[in-house]
Order: structure tokens, then C-alpha cells, then sequence
């Protein structure tokens, strides 16, 4: 399996340090969120920075571009890294994407579909395997003078993975996929009777094998050799199971494990503004489910035990910060990282 590290927004100065330092450590890659900061710009600083990284955007925000736009600047990242970039697209929620970025939503399962064809279809009229020419039932592109069209170069056969959670999209992401980034709240038996059951339906449905598609996979990781050592981690793992298993569509995650309920008094303890009750109400039983605790040297081989023919990556989730916060720590991810690259 290859070990990433998930970063978030900061400066083209600190991007380039941590990209640095993920890559002399021997780290896999770099996967770019989007949040308060689109990715591109930070993706080809640390492409420039550490040209060994394999880099990807987990996830971009798909309905406030054009498909056309994004395979544009696919295209081109994957030109400059020479292959090793790959894209993640995602739906993001209503609110933001008609409220923040003025976008279209309707239908968002059907229409990251047609979003992810589309812009395979752009690839291929970019790479001259044909006409641009595909019309979907949300994007319809066809015209792509020769003047417009971006330079050929060999690494085409550009990877586009999407987010999902739910089994409609899991069987999408089967049928018309490269890859799943899966959401960072997750449970081994999520994975082994949700997910992949439906990953597979939608792969036998389209003639593909399950082998196709990768999963890419966020993991909080509490590494330390001491319970001092690991505490802040801790928290931070606590703070994020809480605030994502404050959504209500995600409360099968914990129903599914027993935690009935558990969901909906996170809910109320947001809406209360209570973030200390939200972090209490994440017990240690539900952090076994949900997050992989230990020492160093102990954490390749829980890894390997819950995702090893599973997952073709795996992402640490709260490794950036802990880099930020002593760049030593970096070799002790590359050591992760090592061990299960072999």
C-alpha cells in the first residue's frame, strides 16, 4: 500500500517545505483538499518542490467548474509531473455549492456521473483519440478548435476518482471510476459490507473488474510512544469523528457499530455549540472503530491488518499538522510509510 499525507490549505512557501520533507522522508504523495483554498496552485508548487511526490486532489470540488476547465487543468498538472497526478472530484454539500459558489446542485449523484464522463471525454479529444463530443444530461461540450486545444503529451490516460459514501454512489464510482476516496469516517465493517459489496455491483454492471477501481483511503492515525506523546493527537481524532458524525446522512456509520443514537446527540450538541461535549461523547470504544491508535513501530502492522487487499492507499489524515509542528516527525511517517511499501 502506499502512504500518503492530506494537506490542507497554507502558503506556497510552506507548501513546498512540507513537500520536501514528505519526500525525503519517503513518503508516497501529497492529496490536496479543497476548502477555504482551491488546490492547483499549491499542487504545482509541491510538484516543483519534490518531483518524486505522487500528488492528487482528494477531493476538488466538481459543479462550480466546467468539466472542460478541470480536465484543462488536469491535463496540464499530469504534463508537469509526468503521470503521477491524478484526479479527485467530489459534490461537496448543497449549501455550499448554491450558496457559496452559485452552482447547480439538483441531482448531485447523476450529475457527478455526467461530470466525470465528461471529462474524460475532453481528455480524449485532448490526447486526438476523437472529436470532442459529449452530450450528457447535465453537460453537453462539442467544440474544441485545434487552437484551443492543450499540447499532446504522453501522460494521458489521466486517473479521475471520486468522493462517496453512500451505495448509490459507491455503485457509480464502480460503474465509471478510477478510484473511491473514502470518506475519513469509516469503520472496517463499513468498508467490508457497504462500500466494496457495492463498488463490486457496479463494476459487474459495467463489465469491469473490482481490481479497477482503487480505494483511497483516510485514516486518522494516533501515532506516539506514550500516552503523553499521542494525546494531542487524540483529541484531534475525537474533534473530527465528532464534527463529521454530526451529519445526519452519516449516522448509519454508528448505527451499523451499535452506537445508536449517537449521531443525533452530536447533532444537538453542535447546534448547542458544546465542542467539548461533542469530543466527550467519542469514547475510546468508538475511536477502536474509527481511528488507528499506537505506537510507531506498532502502527504499520495495524494498518496492514485492516486494509491490506483493500485499500491502494492510505492517507494520514492528521499528519500535517504534527510535521508543522516538529518537521523530525517526518521521518517517523516515512518509517509508516516504508514498512508498508514493500
Amino acid at each position: 500500500m502506499k502512504f500518503d499525507i492530506m494537506k490542507g490549505p497554507s502558503t506556497w512557501e510552506q507548501t513546498a517545505g512540507i513537500a520536501r520533507a514528505v519526500s525525503d522522508a519517503g513518503m508516497s504523495g501529497i492529496v490536496f483538499t479543497e476548502t477555504s483554498q482551491t488546490p492547483w496552485m499549491s499542487l504545482a508548487v509541491a510538484a516543483s518542490a519534490a518531483p518524486d511526490l505522487e500528488l492528487s486532489t482528494g477531493i476538488a470540488v466538481a459543479f462550480p467548474r466546467s468539466p472542460m476547465v478541470s480536465a484543462g487543468i488536469a491535463w496540464e498538472l499530469a504534463a508537469n509531473t509526468r503521470g503521477r497526478f491524478r484526479l479527485g472530484l467530489g459534490t461537496q454539500v448543497r449549501a455550499h455549492v448554491e450558496r457559496r459558489y452559485s452552482s447547480e446542485f439538483e441531482h448531485p449523484g447523476p450529475r457527478l456521473r455526467d461530470y466525470v464522463l465528461a471529462v474524460r471525454a475532453c481528455f480524449d479529444a485532448f490526447a486526438g483519440r476523437g472529436k470532442l463530443n459529449h452530450q450528457g444530461e447535465f453537460y453537453n461540450l462539442t467544440l474544441l478548435p485545434e487552437a484551443w486545444r492543450p499540447p499532446q503529451h504522453e501522460f494521458g490516460d489521466i486517473k479521475i476518482d471520486i468522493s462517496a459514501v453512500g451505495d448509490w454512489m459507491c455503485r457509480m464510482a464502480g460503474e465509471v471510476a478510477d478510484g473511491i476516496h473514502v470518506h475519513p469516517l469509516h469503520s472496517v465493517h463499513y468498508l467490508n459490507e457497504r462500500l466494496r459489496p457495492a463498488v463490486a455491483e457496479g463494476c459487474a454492471g459495467a463489465g469491469r473488474s473490482v481490481d479497477d477501481v482503487d480505494l483511497i483511503v483516510p485514516v486518522f492515525v494516533v501515532a506516539g510512544d506514550t500516552e503523553e506523546e499521542r494525546a494531542p493527537l487524540l483529541r484531534r481524532a475525537k474533534e473530527q469523528i465528532a464534527f463529521y458524525g454530526s451529519t445526519k446522512n452519516y449516522a448509519f456509520q454508528f448505527d451499523d457499530l451499535g452506537f445508536t443514537g449517537l449521531s443525533s446527540r452530536l447533532n444537538d450538541l453542535l447546534k448547542a455549540g458544546d465542542l467539548d461535549g461533542m469530543r466527550d461523547a467519542i469514547t475510546d470504544d468508538v475511536v477502536e472503530h474509527f481511528a488507528v491508535v499506537g505506537r510507531w513501530d506498532d502502527i504499520p502492522g495495524v494498518l496492514v491488518d485492516r486494509y491490506e487487499g483493500v485499500a491502494a492507499r492510505l492517507v494520514t489524515y492528521l499528519a500535517e499538522e504534527t510535521i508543522d509542528a516538529d518537521p523530525k516527525v517526518a521521518d517517523r511517517w516515512g518509517e509508516i510509510a516504508r514498512a508498508l511499501d514493500r
